[in-house]
């Protein structure tokens, strides 16, 4: 936000023009940051309740570079996501504050916010190949500010993984299910919950798995009732509806 309209704004509300709900209002559809190749919208956390996440996938490093330097003037934390290694080359010389987790491909700047409630947000993955799309859901919802648990390589072709750990699935507020090849995981987990399941597939598998298409039509498929699915390796997706249910109540 520009300073003049902080500074108009606040000449308002100190002289009885506007109260502070109108204020809050205007600050939610004041203009955006605009790079000529990109538009940031700054203030999305007042409508949100989290800043825009960066997309670097298809922008270059010296593109994420300058939305980095822009978004970190506020000290807030900043998520970028489909990251690689050039990109956090880039980043990092803007700030030394960024951190890359390089299984999720996410760059971190800033500090993680504190958890906002005891609830935790547990992420299955049916198998190994599954764990980068669900490390980018638990990254992405603990800077969000959730409690996560993991419970990685719990497929159906061996569901005794998946059972020998009820009780870490039972004690989940939301329960975040990753899986590629034909995706019956989600089922399995939705079928022995009454909490919500938030089903991501990924396009892990042979030939007849077309990238995804065979997991994510068996997920939304499923005859299990409470399951809710985002698109192919949205895992970031996941992470932030996750993060939005298990905080409906703090606000």
């Amino acid at each position: 936000m520009k300073s003049e309209q902080i500074k108009k704004l606040l000449e308002d509300v100190q002289n009885g023009n506007m109260d502070i709900n109108g204020a809050m209002e205007k600050l939610k559809s004041l203009p955006y940051e605009d790079l000529g190749f990109a538009k940031i919208d700054t203030h999305r956390a007042f409508r949100r309740g989290f800043p825009e996440v960066i997309f670097c996938e298809g922008k270059t490093p010296e593109q994420v570079q300058k939305i980095v330097e822009k978004m970190t003037i506020d000290n807030q934390t900043v998520l970028a996501m489909r990251a690689d290694k050039p990109v956090f080359t880039a980043v990092k010389k803007v700030t030394d504050r960024a951190r890359y987790y390089e299984q999720a491909r996410a760059i971190v700047i800033g500090d993680i916010p504190k958890i906002k409630n005891k609830n935790k947000i547990l992420i299955i993955s049916a198998g190994t190949a599954d764990m980068g799309v669900a490390e980018e859901a638990a990254i992405t919802a603990q800077c969000m500010g959730n409690a996560i648990d993991r419970l990685y390589d719990a497929g159906v072709a061996g569901v005794h993984r998946l059972l020998q750990n009820r009780e870490q699935i039972y004690s989940a507020q939301v329960i975040v299910v990753v899986a590629g090849m034909e995706g019956a995981l989600p089922g399995v987990v939705g079928g022995l919950v009454d909490k919500p399941v938030i089903a991501v597939p990924t396009s892990i598998g042979y030939g007849a798995s077309f990238k995804g298409i065979s997991a994510l039509l068996t997920m939304l498929n499923s005859c299990v009732p409470g399951i809710g699915v985002v698109n192919i390796d949205n895992g970031f997706g996941a992470g932030y509806l996750a993060s939005m249910i298990n905080n409906l109540n703090t606000k």
